[in-house]
C-alpha cells in the first residue's frame, strides 16, 4: 500500500476487567481481551454506550476507572508514553491546526513525535494516499469536514504504527474516502492491529473479532 510498511515491532495490548464510571455513572465493565500482530478487533454498542471512550482508553488518552491495560512492545512490558509511538488513532473529535496547512500540519506532527520519517517523500505519499496532495498547501480551516477526515489518516499512518485505532472510521467521508479507508484496514489487518470502534454492521464486519460495550438494561 501506498501508505508504506510497518516496523517490526511485536506488540500486544491487553486489556484485564477494564471498566470507565463518568459522574458515578458506570458506562462499561469487564471489558477484558489481548491483541497481537495480526489482529482485529470491533468495538461496538449503541450511542453513548462508551465506544469513543473505550478507544480513547485503549489509545491512552485518557485512564480506566477500574482495571488496567498492559501494553508489549517486543515481548517486554512498557508504559503508555513508550507504547504510544506504535499507536494510530483516528477520531471524529481529534483537531487539526486550521491556521496551518496540510504539509504544515504533517510536518509539526513529525517534529513532535521526532518520528524517523520526516522526509517530505514519506509525506507526499500519504497525502496522496488521501488524495490532498493538490491541497496540500492550502490552510486546514478551508476544508470541508470530509476532508479533514483524510487528513487525519495521513496523521494517524505517519509513522507506520503497529497498532491502528478507527473511531468511527468512515465519518464524513465519501465513496472515494470509504474505499481509501478500505485499503488501508486490510492492509492493517494483516500486518498489525486494527481496532474498529463503531455502531455500523458493514465495519464491524471488517474485523474478526467483536466486543460489545455498554451495560445492560435495567
Amino acid at each position: 500500500m501506498e501508505s508504506g510498511g510497518h516496523s517490526m515491532n511485536r506488540v500486544t495490548i491487553t486489556a484485564h476487567d477494564v471498566a470507565k464510571d463518568f459522574n458515578r455513572r458506570q458506562i462499561f465493565r469487564d471489558i477484558s481481551f489481548s491483541l497481537s500482530l495480526p489482529s482485529s478487533l470491533a468495538i461496538t454498542g449503541k450511542n453513548g454506550a462508551g465506544k469513543s471512550t473505550l478507544s480513547k482508553i485503549l489509545a491512552g488518552l485518557i485512564g480506566s476507572t477500574r482495571g488496567s491495560i498492559t501494553y508489549t512492545l517486543n515481548d517486554k512490558q512498557v508504559g503508555i508514553e513508550k507504547f504510544k509511538h506504535s499507536i494510530g488513532f483516528v477520531s471524529p473529535y481529534l483537531n487539526l491546526y486550521d491556521e496551518f496547512t496540510a504539509l504544515e500540519n504533517l510536518q509539526l506532527l513529525s517534529r513532535i513525535r521526532a518520528t524517523t520519517q520526516q522526509n517530505e517523500g514519506r509525506m507526499k505519499d500519504l497525502l496522496s494516499l488521501v488524495n490532498l496532495w493538490q491541497r496540500r498547501d492550502d490552510l486546514v480551516g478551508t476544508f470541508s469536514s470530509g476532508m479533514k477526515q483524510r487528513l487525519k489518516y495521513a496523521f494517524a499512518l505517519l509513522h507506520n504504527p503497529n497498532v491502528l485505532i478507527l473511531d468511527e472510521p468512515t465519518s464524513s467521508l465519501d465513496e472515494e474516502g470509504i474505499e481509501f479507508v478500505q485499503r488501508i484496514v486490510r492492509q492493517q489487518k494483516e500486518e498489525g492491529v486494527l481496532i474498529v470502534a463503531t455502531n455500523d454492521k458493514e465495519e464491524a464486519g471488517w474485523c474478526a473479532k467483536e466486543i460489545h460495550v455498554g451495560m445492560p438494561e435495567r
